[in-house]
């Protein structure tokens, strides 16, 4: 597929582009439609374990410190009826789901891992968004990272909350307390390290989004 990432060139190359990014994402919700949910790993893919790479944009890598900081929360708001703030017992009393699939980067690579957390219908359901809610934006901790995706993304049954992987609670290198995740979408819309998500009416770009990458961001 073509993207659109940020190269330099005319301005009717940009638009050609663009159109082929909007082409690109017809095809992926088409895709994401007719998918079924698979948990399954192919044959001979480890498990990546801690060789799984790390990536985050502050300088160092993000750690939530309670003393200076205040006790870690989530916040899942806009477009809902019943917008509320989660601490992280209440998060952890949530029942969650676990399945062992790829992760896919926008640079070609991907690894295997097991990841634990709560599905996001479960959350949906919680703070009922309301009938325009037609995105949601992933907001972090880490130097203001967030990406915004399709609802219907978000409500695919491998997209999570997730609070675990390979077993263990999320370490700093991958996201902790909680990120989102889920194989449909490429490791850059996977937000790390959240505090808040926030249902819209309309689409929020995102970090890299905002900077050429494609906004869909469908694997």
């Amino acid at each position: 597929m073509v993207t659109a990432c940020g190269l330099p060139g005319s301005e009717g190359a940009q638009r050609l582009l663009k159109s082929a990014e909007k082409n690109n994402e017809r095809l992926e919700r088409w895709l994401l439609k007719t998918a079924n949910a698979s948990d399954r790993v192919p044959r001979g893919v480890p498990i990546a374990g801690n060789a799984f790479p790390s990536y985050f944009v502050s300088r160092q890598m993000p750690v939530w410190d309670a003393a200076t900081m205040g006790n870690w929360t989530l916040t899942v708001d806009g477009a809902v009826q019943a917008p509320r703030t989660f601490t992280w017992d209440e998060v952890r009393r949530l029942s969650t789901r676990s399945h062992t699939v790829q992760h896919y980067c926008v640079e070609g690579w991907n690894a295997a891992a097991q990841f634990q957390g709560i599905p996001f219908t479960q959350l949906a359901r919680l703070v009922k968004p309301t009938a325009d809610a037609g995105f949601v934006d992933f907001s972090s901790f880490d130097s203001g990272y967030h990406e915004s995706w399709d609802v219907e993304s978000t409500m695919h049954p491998q997209t999570l909350v997730v609070v675990a992987k390979d077993g263990q609670a999320l370490s700093p290198a991958y996201g902790a307390p909680a990120r989102v995740h889920s194989p449909i979408k490429l490791g850059y819309k996977n937000t790390k390290y959240l505090t808040r998500i926030t249902f819209m009416s309309a689409p929020n770009g995102g970090y890299w989004s905002s900077k050429g990458y494609e906004w869909f961001g469908g694997t």
